[in-house]
This record gives structure tokens, C-alpha cells and sequence, in this order.
């Protein structure tokens, strides 16, 4: 019985470690794996290589690549592709106050 709870618990704890919440704001309409988001204050949940973006109703998911880097980010920056028809693409996304790096594989 205590085998089947410890072996539970460790799974627990190694899925819960391996998601993390970050809060980021975009300045300007955002496209995120083909959904289009609104200037303003998202919480982005990272897990399982997939990142979401919520705000109120409005949400989009995307494919992402996680990546850690020895120094931590003095702020947050966003890297865009714009498109040809002026919409600005997320590309990768560094968390300020963290040594998280986002690239968006889509």
C-alpha cells in the first residue's frame, strides 16, 4: 500500500514540476499558432511542450520548445516574424526574472 502511494505521489510531483506559470503582457495584437490575441496581461502555462495563453476567454495554444539558459533575463522579450499581411507572429519568448526561454516550433 505505502509502494502504490509513493510510486502515485512521485508521478504527481514530477507532472506538476514540470509545468510552470508565467505572466507576460503583449503590446500589440499577437498571433499565437494561428489565433490572433489582443494587446493586454495573458498567464501563459508551460507543459508537456505546449504553452497556453490565457486571458479572460480569449486563449491560444501552441508547440513550444523550452529551453534553459545560465544567466536569467533582466526582462521579457518577444521575438516576431511579421507576416505579409502586416500580423506580427510569436517566435520565441524570454521571461524576465527567470532563465526560460520559449521557441515557438510552429
Amino acid at each position: 500500500m505505502i509502494k502504490k502511494f509513493l510510486i502515485v505521489f512521485t508521478t504527481l510531483a514530477v507532472a506538476v514540476a514540470s509545468a510552470a506559470t508565467y505572466r507576460v503582457k503583449l503590446l500589440q495584437p499577437t498571433v499565437i499558432s494561428g489565433t490572433m490575441l489582443k494587446a493586454g496581461d495573458y498567464k501563459v502555462e508551460v507543459g508537456d511542450n505546449k504553452a497556453v495563453f490565457k486571458a479572460g476567454k480569449a486563449s491560444a495554444e501552441a508547440a513550444v520548445k523550452v529551453e534553459s539558459v545560465n544567466q536569467k533575463f533582466t526582462s521579457t522579450t518577444f521575438r516576431y516574424d511579421r507576416g505579409l499581411d502586416g500580423t506580427l507572429k510569436l517566435q520565441e519568448l524570454k521571461i524576465g526574472g527567470s532563465n526560460v526561454r520559449l521557441v515557438f516550433t510552429n
